[in-house]
């Protein structure tokens, strides 16, 4: 694609922001902002990713990784804004799931120790892993409201704090957990891939798409659970104070 057809593309950009404006939903901002940002922040990262595989240097992997860690925590975070120490604990958890994710699939020779195979893989990995850390936020502090009264209950009975949120706790990690699976029941026969279509355009064999593609979705399975089961065991205190009391 050339820069030129780049331009062309904006297009579909005009017919968000007609159609906003047409309907008086005021997204015209966000729409103009996220355009902007996701545009400068793609080509950045483009050039960031040149100067990093053709330097070959692990350091500069490492880094990469790491600063993908720290937005995604930030971002994932910012569901949580109330609790004391959330982003530290989400950026835990992210770090233990590349680490074992993408572990694997080096020892197993699955994925090859180079840049263009660890800093994509590890991307997409992270991304999962954030999505289900904020999805598990989300779904904890409505379970907490709304169970309020049976955990204040649970506590005055003698309950811990563990005891008194158990039952909020495994409705949240599954509830975090199901779009990463429902998305793999589906995958396939209602979409495609961003990462399988990029390989196809590119010119990549179909099937040969598709294995990295499979390799991808069922490192998802693990990672997801992996994110969901970790930031419950790391993040479940924060909803309590130091006396054991329910926040409000």
């Amino acid at each position: 694609m050339t820069y030129t057809s780049m331009w062309f593309a904006f297009a579909f950009v005009l017919i968000a922001l007609l159609l906003s404006a047409w309907q008086k939903l005021g997204l015209e901002k966000e729409i103009a902002v996220g355009t902007i940002r996701s545009t400068v922040q793609l080509l950045a990262i483009g050039y960031v990713l040149q100067f990093v595989f053709h330097s070959d240097n692990a350091l500069f992997i490492v880094i990469l990784i790491m600063m993908m860690i720290s937005v995604a925590s930030w971002n994932a975070a910012s569901r949580g804004k109330n609790l004391p120490g959330i982003f530290w604990r989400i950026a835990l958890c992210l770090f233990i799931t590349e680490l074992i994710t993408m572990g694997l699939m080096v020892m197993l020779g699955l994925a090859n120790p180079t840049p263009q195979y660890l800093i994509p893989m590890s991307g997409m990995i992270i991304g999962s892993s954030m999505i289900v850390s904020s999805l598990f936020l989300t779904h904890m502090n409505r379970e907490v409201e709304t169970a309020k009264g049976e955990i204040e209950t649970l506590l005055s009975l003698g309950a811990s704090t563990r005891q008194a949120v158990q039952g909020v706790l495994k409705r949240a990690v599954k509830a975090s957990m199901i779009p990463t699976f429902d998305t793999m029941k589906t995958i396939g026969l209602v979409q495609l891939p961003g990462m399988m279509t990029g390989m196809i355009v590119a010119g990549a064999s179909p099937i040969e798409a598709v294995r990295y593609q499979i390799l991808i979705m069922l490192s998802f399975s693990s990672s997801a659970a992996i994110s969901a089961v970790l930031i419950s065991l790391l993040s479940y205190r924060l909803w309590f104070t130091k006396d054991s009391m329910l926040r409000l």
